[in-house]
């Protein structure tokens, strides 16, 4: 039977007065439930457990596992890992990049494109990492500041009780909270219960990712093809150590019915593409550990929260990852979302001021990723110019000066 309702949770200082007699007040949120244990959910947890909230996230895995690929880290997101007290582990199982070099399918250089430094003048354009590297260093950061972890476990259901929301998991647990936070990503199922009608939505494209071997001069590229020949839409590589590179290929969002394995169809679908590439491809083989997916997107337009139930990161806005903005995204939205929430005053006039700071920097990634990905799948279109949406949505991000 579920327990009753953990009776030291919900609990919230009341106003109190000085010496003068003059009211004092006390941030909105002291202690929090995180439903998510990816970077969104994480950040979100260290952020607030840094801000003095007793924070207890939960995750539906029975147990974390290095699994996953490597992604590129850009500047915004380094800022982010930088205020919550990780950059140094960070930087230290990361390769910087400033640059990128954009190829034609033929091997020629079409241009070396300089990467926007979303972060500020201190630190790298971006880092190419591994996803669970990356991983590994928040889950230490959250436990060594006191947030409780438990693994194994979903949100059932939840009830908005004026200054508190009650949550019932998986193993039938009610407790009480000042905010529950929905990090489930954008495959969430409590999403459309805060009242949130948008859902996830092909976005035309599939992905394999894979990390192999690369030499030491190859530094980052893209590759883009002359027009529509059955194979990639577009073959892509970051670094992520001295001798490893995280290799992605873009390509029609289902797999054929050709008989070949996961390998072979990469391979294949690299085929026209030379200089760097040909390493590339010729590094992939039957044990090269490979992921393929297709890329849905989401983008919440309407308010991300329901009382005091919250969702973050791509529960609601995840995009085709054409920029590399998707995690630094994420973990801005747990920064400000626990800036804005343990200052003093009133709760829904924090979510409300954080969704609207929120809601134009994030639109205007997804404008261009979506704008990206209908280039991706019509090569050669006459109005496509890929390296000047990227690079204006980039420079978007910088911080002023």
């Amino acid at each position: 039977m579920p327990r009753p309702p953990n009776v030291g949770r919900g609990r919230r200082r009341v106003p109190t007065s000085d010496a003068s007699g003059k009211q004092e007040t006390t941030m909105s949120v002291r202690n929090a439930l995180i439903v998510g244990g990816g970077f969104t959910g994480l950040t979100t947890a260290i952020a607030l457990a840094q801000r003095g909230v007793e924070v207890t996230l939960v995750d539906k895995a029975p147990a974390w596992a290095r699994v996953g690929h490597g992604l590129t880290i850009q500047g915004n997101a380094l800022r982010v890992f930088k205020e919550i007290g990780v950059i140094d582990d960070v930087l230290a199982v990361g390769q910087a990049e400033n640059a990128v070099t954009l190829y034609f399918a033929d091997g020629r250089v079409m241009a070396e494109m300089p990467t926007p430094r979303t972060g500020g003048d201190d630190l790298p354009a971006t880092i190419g990492a591994l996803r669970p590297d990356l991983h590994e260093i928040l889950v230490k950061k959250a436990e060594d500041l006191g947030v409780e972890i438990r693994l194994g476990l979903e949100l059932t259901s939840f009830e908005n009780n004026g200054d508190t929301a009650t949550s019932v998991l998986s193993d039938g647990t009610t407790e009480s909270w000042d905010v529950i936070v929905v990090a489930e990503g954008i495959k969430s199922q409590t999403r459309p219960k805060l009242g949130i009608t948008e859902d996830r939505a092909p976005s035309g494209l599939g992905i394999w990712r894979a990390v192999t071997s690369r030499l030491p001069e190859m530094t980052g590229g893209i590759a883009y093809p002359f027009e529509d020949d059955g194979g990639a839409y577009k073959v892509g590589y970051t670094p992520v150590s001295d001798t490893q590179c995280y290799i992605f290929v873009l390509c029609r969002p289902q797999r054929p019915d050709n008989g070949l394995e996961g390998w072979q169809e990469a391979k294949r679908l690299m085929e026209n593409f030379h200089g760097p590439f040909d390493y590339l491809r010729d590094s992939i083989d039957e044990n090269t550990f490979l992921n393929f997916q297709e890329i849905e997107w989401i983008f919440v337009e309407g308010p991300w929260h329901h009382g005091r139930v919250v969702a973050l990161g791509e529960a609601v806005h995840a995009v085709p990852p054409l920029i590399a903005q998707g995690a630094a995204q994420c973990v801005e939205d747990a920064l400000l979302f626990a800036e804005h929430v343990t200052q003093d005053g009133d709760l829904e006039a924090q979510l409300a001021e954080f969704y609207a700071r929120r809601l134009p920097r994030i639109k205007g990634v997804v404008d261009a990723s979506l704008l990206l990905a209908k280039w991706e799948q019509n090569p050669g279109s006459p109005d496509a110019d890929p390296g000047r949406v990227m690079g204006g949505a980039l420079m978007a991000l910088v911080p002023a000066a």
